[in-house]
């Protein structure tokens, strides 16, 4: 079976409801290609509104959850919570949580098994630095963040893999397609190795890393490139362009 393209926009900490309102409905007059799947992650407390504006085709994530279901952890939120308002969605493992509130691949690990036995759908991110690339270690990094995450997984169906290396994030500098589809690549074929050839083939890999509409269709065309976890072009127009780069082939 073909892998279904996926477009997810990440809108970290931007947005208020009036700007929300407007961006939610571009997405809903825009002409969106059907055989895309689109969600949208919003900051956790326009989740709702979000959800309940916009098109029933797209869906909405939230950017985190914790790896409790409840409990003295103030600040945090539950997987069960999110479900609970009809969020079918998390982005775990973005390369700013581990970065700047330096979650360990361990615990990212911990996150995911809990928000897959809550009932979400998870886009679990991967990435390398810069001087990780330019030590040649691009292949060792990844690999051993899947494998923090691939422990706690027994059901890959309701999980894609978001590579995004993180000196593309927010840059402008953005992965040429050959260098993502080597590492897309190197991603399935460590699936196929560890897991399985079934795993290997279905599980839907996205890109991420300044992603926007000049540059959406071009990456499109890569084999192993499943869909693109898009941040600061999702919060533009240009975000519908991105959604529909795949019926530009």
């Amino acid at each position: 079976m073909p892998r279904k393209f996926i477009v997810g926009g990440n809108f970290k900490l931007n947005g208020s409801q009036s700007s929300l309102k407007t961006l939610v409905e571009g997405l809903n007059q825009g002409n969106l290609d059907s055989n895309v799947e689109i969600v949208v992650s919003p900051p956790f407390v326009y989740l709702d509104q979000v959800r309940k504006a916009v098109r029933k085709d797209v869906a909405v994530a939230g950017q985190n959850c914790y790896s409790k279901a409840s409990g003295a952890y103030t600040g945090e939120v539950a997987a069960e919570m999110l479900k609970d308002i009809g969020i079918e969605w998390v982005i775990l493992g973005h390369s700013e949580r581990r970065e700047i509130f330096k979650e360990t691949d361990d615990e990212i690990g911990l996150k995911v098994a809990h928000a897959l036995k809550a009932g979400l759908k998870v886009m679990a991110c991967i990435g390398e630095k810069l001087e990780e690339r330019e030590n040649n270690k691009t292949t060792e990094v990844v690999v051993r963040q899947l494998a923090a995450i691939a422990k706690h997984v027994s059901d890959w169906t309701n999980v894609v893999i978001a590579y995004e290396p993180v000196w593309a994030i927010g840059t402008g500098k953005v992965a040429t397609p050959d260098q993502a589809q080597e590492v897309h690549k190197d991603i399935r074929a460590w699936l196929k190795e560890k897991v399985s050839a079934e795993v290997a083939e279905a599980t839907r890999i996205m890109y991420g890393g300044s992603v926007n509409g000049g540059n959406a269709a071009t990456l499109a065309k890569e084999e192993d490139i499943d869909g693109f976890l898009v941040g600061g072009a999702s919060l533009k127009p240009e975000f519908v362009t991105i959604c529909n780069a795949k019926a530009k082939m």
